[in-house]
Order: structure tokens, then C-alpha cells, then sequence
């Protein structure tokens, strides 16, 4: 997988270019503490290495083919096999990226190929975070090579990389599908224990602990983001993440998580009842979520932009929002169009797209294609009742439409509270 992904970026360079990318750093805590590590997803994306203090290097047109594509690794030594655990040998990162292990070396011979090689090249594409939602306010690996390089050698022409990597990941393979479908099959599990477990008096963080048992046990790496687990009001909250409230009888409980597997990401939303069987009200407000899903799905497809695609979208939730009487249809034909006024019941966006991350890489300029992956997620959101219910599943663009990635996994209301009346049982 990642040595195709390896030759299609080549065939983005320009001639006599050279393409370098870093592993992201391990982060500090406090005291002597880490963060668990994160790979650069773009490095991952090449090589499929999951390793700190990782180099690529790419010189396509370099006179020696052993030097056309270089792979830089940390050296295990007696300290860290002992304190850390030996990291990947030669023969494995060769096995794992499908770069010759002859063209695998460790940390210590980077400077004297990176000197050589630049100076050879007349264009040096270099990494960056450009995703359109990113904050960036940690100096990465990456960003503290760019300035090396411009310090080092000023006159070089510098390329950006991210636009031809987001070219590549935007499209799925056949092979990266797979994988998403593993990360899904993985969190459908995790959703089917839930309902088999939460009853009234649960606490969401017991609900949480029932989702990674099942992760850790399926082989997942964890989960895909911070999992939300809502009760009641909570759901009104779009990024509640505290979960440590308990689960009342006859309130909603919105569960918006994903397994993460093989470097893949999934994201599924469902919003359950506390008791097991949803109130008319309830009811109600949910069928009008998933009536909108489901509208949602017919629109999603090949050649749409996502601007014109929410803003269809909207006007399928405000017309949902209207039979529910939380608007009025005579206000809404006054309403000013900048600031339509089904956004205060539904304030988010209803898709993004998905892969390596869970908000993957995207342009919200170009038009939908076959073999993007996208979530689905409308949602509405009545604070004033408590009541919170979005329903997100996962869809691969095809060339007439899309197809549901999440079908087995229960969507449907009498679906849900028939599992439900199941006897409940802790794993």
C-alpha cells in the first residue's frame, strides 16, 4: 500500500526534486511524562512505519537508484531495549514500507545523505499541516527542518508537499477501504456491547470502559478520537468529552466514537434510550434526524460541491424542524439566508471527510469524487428539552452515488430497542 502511495507522489514531483518528511515528536507531559505517540500521518501514509524520529527521503531522479528513496530509523541500543523496547529493525521497516533494506539506515548517516542529495536538486518539497480546520501553536519535527533547510542552504527553490499528498489521500484504495472497513467492523462490535450493557444508573464513563474493552480485544489501537458519551443535556454539548455523568431513566444516551486499526479510522454516531424503548417525544425527534440522514445519503455523491451539498441538506432539516414545531414556517420565509434559522438546532457541518484521520484531508473547493470516504452526520439539538440526537454513519463515494460502509450496523429505532430488551449482561 504504501510503496504505490510512494510512486504515485513521485509522479506529482517535479524533475530533480527531492521530497523530505518526519516523524512527529513525542510529546512531553510534565516531569519526565509523554504523551502516547502519534504518527505523522503523511509519513505513515508512505511508508507504514509507526515509529518516532522517522525520515523519508524521495530524490526520484537521483543518479544511484539506491538513493532514490531513503528510509532513516532509530537505532535500538542496550537503554532503550531495556527501558523502551527494541524499535524496528532494518529487515522489519523494509518488510513493513517495501523500501530495499539496502536503502534503510539508521539516524546517524541522515546529514551526510541529506547534504548530498540537496545540492543536487532544484526542487525541495518540504511538509506542513495545511489542513483547513488546523491550529497549530506546537513546533513540529517538520517545521523546525524547514528552517534548517533555509538556513543551510538559502537559494534552494522550497515546494509545498501537503497539496500533492492531500491529491493522493483524498482518494481511497481498494486496500485502504479494507482497512476502514476492519476499524468499523471493530466499532460495531464495541456499539453492539453497549446495547447489550447501559440501563439506567450506568455511568457514561462504564460506558466508555465497555467501548476499549472491546477495542483492546478486537486488536484495534484505541480509539479514533475522544470518545463522546452523552446523557441527557450532555448531548447537547457537539464535544462533550467529560463522561462521567450518570445515565437517567428515560433520557437519550448519544455515543459518538470510532476504532482506530491499522492506522484507520472510523467514527460512528448513535443515540440510544437510557431504558431501552424511546418516548413519543423522542421518537419523534429521532425519525427526524434519520429522515434527514437518509436525505443526506441521496445527495452525497459524484459532482457535488460540500457547500452545496450542506446547504441542500439544511433545507431538509428545517423542514423536519418545522413539522417538529421548533420553527415556524412563516418565520422561516422571512429569515435572512446568511443566517438560516434551522442553525440553531443543527449547528455543525453534516459531513467530513475520513481515513488516516478522523477529520481527514480534504479541499472544500473540490467536488466529491469516487473513493472518497465521508461521515454522514445530521443532528438536532433542543437545549431547552435536554434532548440531543444526532446519527453519523460512514459512505464511500462510487461513481453514482455512495455506498453505506456501516449497513449491519442498527440504525433503526424499533431495531435498537428490540437489542435492547436483550437481557443485559457485563463482559
Amino acid at each position: 500500500m504504501s510503496s504505490i502511495a510512494r510512486k504515485n507522489l513521485v509522479k506529482k514531483l517535479a524533475p530533480k526534486s527531492l521530497a523530505i518528511l518526519h516523524a512527529n515528536d513525542v510529546y512531553p507531559t510534565n516531569a519526565d511524562g509523554t504523551l502516547p505517540f502519534i504518527q505523522n500521518s503523511d509519513l505513515f501514509y508512505l511508508t507504514g512505519i509507526d515509529q518516532e524520529e522517522t525520515i523519508l527521503i524521495l530524490a526520484p531522479d537521483a543518479p544511484d537508484k539506491k538513493l532514490r528513496e531513503l528510509l532513516f530509523l532509530r537505532e535500538t541500543n542496550e537503554h532503550i531495549a531495556i527501558w523502551e523496547g527494541e524499535r524496528l529493525s532494518k529487515e522489519e521497516a523494509s518488510r513493513i514500507s517495501g523500501i530495499p533494506m539496502e536503502n534503510i539506515h539508521w539516524l546517524d548517516q541522515f546529514d551526510r545523505h541529506y547534504h548530498a542529495l540537496i545540492r543536487q536538486a532544484d526542487h525541495v518539497y518540504l511538509n506542513t499541516n495545511e489542513h483547513a480546520r488546523a491550529v497549530v501553536e506546537v513546533e513540529t519535527r517538520d517545521t523546525r527542518f524547514i528552517r534548517r533547510c533555509q538556513r543551510e542552504y538559502p537559494l534552494h527553490r522550497y515546494e509545498r508537499l501537503a497539496p500533492l499528498l492531500q491529491s493522493l489521500r483524498i482518494i481511497k484504495s481498494v486496500a485502504e477501504i479494507a482497512v476502514i472497513k476492519q476499524a468499523i467492523a471493530v466499532t460495531e462490535s464495541a456499539f453492539r456491547r453497549v446495547l447489550n450493557f447501559v440501563k439506567p444508573g450506568v455511568m457514561e464513563n462504564e460506558v466508555e470502559a465497555e467501548i476499549i474493552h472491546e477495542f483492546i480485544r478486537s486488536g484495534a489501537q484505541g480509539h479514533a478520537f475522544s470518545p463522546i458519551i452523552a446523557s441527557g443535556k450532555n448531548a447537547c454539548v457537539l464535544h462533550y468529552v467529560q463522561n462521567n455523568r450518570r445515565c437517567e431513566a428515560d433520557t437519550l444516551l448519544l455515543l459518538d466514537f470510532g476504532a482506530r486499526f491499522g492506522g484507520y479510522n472510523a467514527d460512528l454516531t448513535r443515540t440510544i434510550p437510557v431504558s431501552g424503548r424511546f418516548t413519543k417525544r423522542q421518537r419523534e425527534v429521532y425519525n427526524a434526524v434519520l429522515t434527514v440522514h437518509r436525505a443526506a445519503r441521496k445527495l452525497l455523491k459524484p459532482g457535488v460541491l460540500l457547500r452545496e451539498y450542506q446547504e441542500q441538506v439544511g433545507l431538509a432539516m428545517q423542514e423536519e424542524l418545522i413539522k417538529l414545531k421548533l420553527l415556524d414556517r412563516a418565520a422561516v420565509k422571512k429569515q435572512d439566508k446568511d443566517k438560516p434559522l434551522y442553525k440553531k438546532y443543527f449547528m455543525h457541518g453534516t459531513s467530513h471527510h475520513l481515513g488516516l484521520d478522523v477529520h481527514d484531508v480534504g479541499d472544500p473547493m473540490q467536488r466529491v469524487a469516487p473513493g472518497m470516504v465521508f461521515t454522514i452526520e445530521p443532528g438536532i439539538y433542543i437545549r431547552e428539552e435536554g434532548l440531543g440526537i444526532r446519527l453519523e454513519n460512514d459512505v464511500l463515494i462510487t461513481k453514482t452515488g455512495n455506498a453505506d460502509l456501516m449497513p449491519t450496523i442498527p440504525i433503526d429505532p424499533d431495531e435498537i430497542e428490540s437489542l435492547m430488551q436483550t437481557t443485559k449482561v457485563r463482559r
